[in-house]
């Protein structure tokens, strides 16, 4: 059994403003109305039932692995629910691993090679690529598997279609079970080399998408990395299990330094090889890149997000991504993307798109909330966004899922003011729990405790006006919280 891992710790700014740290470019439903890690998670479920089919065909028990979950994600704690509700949503019973720390990728594959059976396949891939033939993929690693078993660590690689500067390549050399060895990994080249690198049969995209056993991994990680290796082994001998959260020990993994696997491992490894895959990739890591997976115009434009929104006038070669809620208008423009979010504005030429993290950096500069958060914020029991605020008063709307319910707590600073929208609320007022039905309202004095709940069977909206001389959102006291927040 291949035991997919999916790499969730991107912040994904290249694709700022609608991707953020709070929120990266994985959780955004950026194709067919679904995320790029909801994406993932279908393209392994096509996996896992190929696997099905194969050990149906090879005899009871072949290839399994006594492992209790389909899939790993190793992520963060900020983002823990929202992929725990994207497996749920796809049908993968997910165990996740949450870094205490972003350290890159060869720390993170090391959790996940060091929490699971020696000889277990694990398939590692980033939470945030886009593949459409699931089943072509599938079937490319299963052909993988026998040079694994054997000893090898397989990485995919992508037949070039341009000459892309923003992609890292792998050479081939000499065949090797279905694929061929690699004999090197390039970085990021400049245009002439990318032009030769097309040219030539024997260079591919670099997909960053890798199959190894976890003791072949950890054996290379042991001769090449021992440093990251000793960290996590520590972090993870000392780790806390929470249900399906596995926490490595945060003391522990802060020693780690942070590398990626393809410096720490595959440029040095010497039984990487490399399996050609043929269909469409790619890393959605540009406004160019989500450009390319919308279809044009025959004036080359096109557009994203809310398309009935996005208007072009004698405009050429122009990408608009309407989010905000109103129409976008370009006019005369070439070459050109609009990116509009209700709280900030991208235009950029298509030039520069690689250089949008460069913004990000600025905007946390001057520390403005638009680098790292969306006016909607995600929380576990459902979202809430900011519609106005001023000096001492902040409106915001609040959707609760069917069964949850917020912590119950108290604020120092604010008293709140309820108004039910639409749906059914349970409100525990100090002493008092009331149900209020839609246009009802409560008060939430200053100091009183209290929660909010939904008990029904649809999503619940409120409106919630906040008064006080501080309206920060650590101005909260929890005293019971089912999702184990403190």
């Amino acid at each position: 059994m291949v035991l997919p891992v999916i790499l969730c710790g991107g912040s994904g700014t290249r694709l700022w403003p609608l991707s953020r740290k709070a929120f990266p470019k994985q959780f955004i439903p950026l194709i067919q109305n679904k995320s790029l890690l909801q994406l993932t998670m279908e393209r392994l479920k096509v996996l896992a039932d190929a696997e099905v089919e194969l050990r149906s065909k090879s005899g009871p028990g072949a290839h399994a692995y006594p492992y209790p979950y389909e899939l790993i994600c190793v992520s963060s704690d900020d983002h823990r629910f929202l992929v725990a509700d994207t497996a749920a949503h796809v049908g993968l019973k997910l165990q996740q691993i949450l870094e205490p720390q972003a350290k890159n990728t060869a720390a993170a594959m090391a959790l996940a090679a060091l929490a699971v059976p020696p000889d277990t396949p694990l398939l590692f891939c980033p939470a945030d690529h886009h593949i459409p033939d699931a089943a072509a993929f599938a079937r490319l690693v299963l052909s993988a598997l026998p040079a694994v078993q054997a000893g090898s660590v397989v990485t995919f690689g992508v037949l070039p279609t341009s000459p892309s500067t923003a992609y890292g390549y792998i050479q081939k050399g000499s065949a090797a079970w279905d694929g061929f060895k690699v004999a090197q990994f390039v970085e990021k080249p400049p245009l002439e080399q990318a032009l030769e690198y097309l040219a030539s049969s024997d260079y591919f995209w670099n997909a960053g998408i890798f199959l190894v056993r976890a003791d072949t991994l950890i054996e290379a990680l042991s001769q090449h990395a021992p440093d990251i290796l000793k960290v996590c082994q520590a972090a993870m001998d000392q780790k806390a299990v929470d249900g399906d959260f596995l926490r490595p020990n945060a003391a522990a993994f802060a020693a780690c330094r942070s590398q990626s696997i393809d410096y720490a491992v595959m440029e040095r490894a010497p039984n990487v090889c490399v399996f050609p895959f043929q269909g469409v990739w790619s890393d959605v890591g540009s406004w160019n890149a989500v450009a390319d997976l919308a279809e044009a115009d025959s004036q080359g434009n096109c557009s994203g997000g809310a398309s009935a929104d996005a208007h072009f006038v004698e405009a050429t070669h122009t990408y608009i991504h309407a989010g905000g809620g109103r129409p976008v208008v370009a006019l005369g423009t070439h070459n050109v993307l609009v990116i509009d979010t209700p709280d900030a504005v991208l235009v950029a030429n298509h030039e520069h798109a690689e250089a949008v993290k460069t913004v990000v950096g600025r905007l946390e500069q001057l520390d403005a909330a638009q680098a790292l958060q969306h006016r909607r914020v995600y929380r576990p029991w459902g979202w809430y966004e900011g519609i106005d605020a001023g000096q001492r008063h902040q409106v915001k709307r609040i959707q609760v899922k069917p069964g949850a319910s917020l912590s119950l707590q108290m604020h120092h600073h604010r008293a709140e003011h309820w108004v039910v929208v639409s749906g059914t609320a349970e409100v525990t007022n100090g002493d008092q729990v009331m149900l209020l039905a839609e246009n009802q309202s409560t008060y939430i004095p200053l100091g009183q405790t209290h929660r909010l709940a939904n008990p029904g069977q649809v999503p619940l909206e409120i409106i919630e006006v906040q008064s006080g001389s501080y309206l920060g959102e650590d101005d909260i006291v929890r005293f019971e919280d089912v999702y184990g927040r403190q």
